[in-house]
């Protein structure tokens, strides 16, 4: 009689929101997109958003889906679920968690508690409500916490974090600011302004020019 294994599933999806309020789903994308920026030259950096991470081959039933993930040595791409086992058993180095109003400490234990076990370096927890920011380093082993977080700078990311009267505020290497797609647009926008008034006030010169029989090509 011949015995036949099923198939194991890895389901997509846990069934949870990516976010409870617009304060967490615009921290979770702004943290997300800085990252993506950060290493868009890079093609061997992974980054994702609310992706189902299976560390163990066999176990559908261990998974855990970080806020945002960042995992160096991985191509870009992209996948239904970060299945360990199929990406030379690479696990995501640096985990950052928005913390929503709902979620019980318990949860958020359970949360350090995998991210400890299946080999994360850095993990970062912030919660808005109180503009609290934790973070935890791997050293010897396990996740210590790192003290005092204010001013730290992301051994992985290079990163630094600073708690101002709006928030959470992420630092680039270079010194500028990790923004929201909103504020990005906001920038071009502006940006886009006053290369065009720049061009009008060009064309207005150019005009008077002509009007007094200057060329202004020849000047």
């Amino acid at each position: 009689m011949q015995v036949t294994t099923a198939e194991i599933i890895y389901p997509s999806s846990d069934g949870e929101p990516m976010a409870e309020s617009t304060i967490q789903y615009k921290l979770i994308v702004k943290i997300k997109e800085g990252c993506e920026s950060l290493f868009k030259n890079d093609p061997n950096v992974f980054i994702a958003a609310d992706l189902l991470w299976y560390p163990v081959q066999g176990r559908p039933d261990i998974s855990q889906a970080p806020d945002t993930m960042v995992i160096f040595g991985r191509p870009k791409g992209d996948r239904p679920s970060y299945m360990q086992f199929l990406e030379e058993n690479i696990a995501p180095q640096v985990v950052f968690e928005i913390r929503s109003h709902n979620d019980r400490q318990i949860k958020m234990d359970k949360k350090l508690s995998f991210y400890n076990r299946y080999g994360v370096e850095e993990y970062y927890l912030y919660n808005p409500e109180n503009n609290d920011l934790s973070g935890w380093q791997r050293i010897e082993g396990n996740l210590e916490v790192i003290e005092p977080m204010e001013g730290w700078i992301s051994p992985r990311l290079g990163v630094r974090f600073e708690l101002g009267e709006d928030g959470l505020e992420i630092y680039r290497p270079d010194g500028e600011a990790f923004v929201s797609p909103e504020e990005l647009r906001e920038e071009r926008d502006f940006e886009r302004q006053r290369a065009e008034q720049a061009v009008q006030r060009a064309e207005r010169l150019a005009a008077k020019l002509r009007e007094l029989n200057i060329d202004p090509d020849r000047i």
